[in-house]
């Protein structure tokens, strides 16, 4: 009899271990700057088109996530990064910090898209755009600007709000596009005495706030705190659709705008599951869910949001990726020397 027990009970634990194996899920630990309104609809699709997947997704803003990669260096607590922009991206390169690593389908992203070497593969592009509220513009006797140069009209003082491009993605694209703008000199002459720190300040004058995040100077001045905030094209259809008193502008002298990159962590304790999540990260099933939030996406083909004009049809902002990773750190000493006193 007790043999029999014994056999069953083994039998059991068989059983047992068997299913347990059959519904685990592999774990992959994910760092993202995406917006959170936009991070709930990707990953209801992601649980649903990888069920073996157990995904934590931890949101950072822009400058957080740099920072606790950094703190995380000698021991990563993080598989993958997903949706970061590229000027931060490059620097963790450099650093070795990231891994070469070409997701499923890689050949069907442009190669402007993408690192040639792998590092990073980008999804998306996020873009400048002033975001006002029509009833305080009324109230004041404001017209919605078209331009950043119409921001210097006296009547916008203390009635702006900006990102603070230290901890912001939003406010660092935004700063770096009029660098190149409005210096033409911009690669030759030094970061300090770039021609757009004079525009800057007297720009300064109208600044009611900067603040940390990129999305909320858009949600504060739909509040009514604010008559515009300098924000990101995105997050102004996502006011209007909740019934928001919002119109937009995109700036007139050239839209600034950021990619948003996914890349593979060095030393990521859960690489197999890592690599899957960045193989479902650029499919077109992925980049559609992405195309109702952005501008634009790198997939082919895919359309951008409505309420948002077609990216084809937008002067965009002549971006110097490269010289602005490389300035990066420069750019933002001399912008927080000037503006954070």
């Amino acid at each position: 009899m007790k043999t029999v027990w014994s056999t069953i009970v083994i039998s059991m634990l068989a059983l047992f271990c068997f299913t347990v194996s059959a519904v685990a899920k592999d774990t992959v630990v994910v760092y993202t700057a995406l917006e959170n309104d936009e991070i709930v609809k990707y990953l209801a699709l992601a649980k649903k088109e990888l069920p073996n997947l157990d995904i934590k997704a931890i949101r950072l803003s822009t400058g957080e996530l740099g920072a606790r990669m950094l703190a995380e260096k000698n021991n990563p607590q993080v598989d993958v990064i997903w949706g970061w922009a590229v000027t931060n991206m490059a620097g963790f390169v450099d650093r070795g910090m990231l891994e070469k690593y070409k997701p499923k389908n890689w050949n069907k992203i442009p190669d402007h898209f993408k690192d040639p070497k792998g590092y990073w593969t980008a999804i998306d592009l996020y873009a400048a755009a002033f975001v006002g509220n029509k009833r305080v513009l009324k109230a004041k006797g404001l017209p919605m600007p078209q331009s950043w140069n119409d921001l210097l009209e006296p009547g916008y003082k203390d009635r702006l709000i900006m990102p603070n491009p230290a901890s912001s993605g939003t406010g660092f694209l935004q700063i770096a596009s009029l660098l190149v703008m409005m210096d033409s000199n911009y690669k030759t002459r030094p970061i300090e005495d770039n021609r757009a720190w004079d525009f800057l300040k007297r720009l300064d004058k109208n600044m009611g706030q900067y603040i940390k995040s990129g999305s909320k100077p858009a949600k504060l001045t739909a509040a009514g705190e604010y008559a515009v905030g300098c924000s990101f094209a995105y997050v102004y259809t996502s006011l209007k659709k909740k019934g928001f008193p919002v119109q937009m502008a995109l700036p007139a002298e050239g839209v600034g705008y950021e990619l948003e990159a996914n890349a593979l962590v060095s030393g990521a304790k859960h690489k197999r599951a890592a690599k899957k999540f960045l193989d479902w990260a650029i499919s077109k099933s992925a980049m559609k869910q992405y195309a109702k939030f952005k501008l634009g996406v790198t997939y082919p083909g895919i359309g951008g949001p409505k309420g948002l004009p077609p990216i084809a049809t937008v002067k965009l902002a002549p971006m110097d990726f490269p010289w602005q990773s490389k300035n990066r750190e420069k750019i933002l000493t001399v912008w927080s020397n000037l503006f954070l006193k």
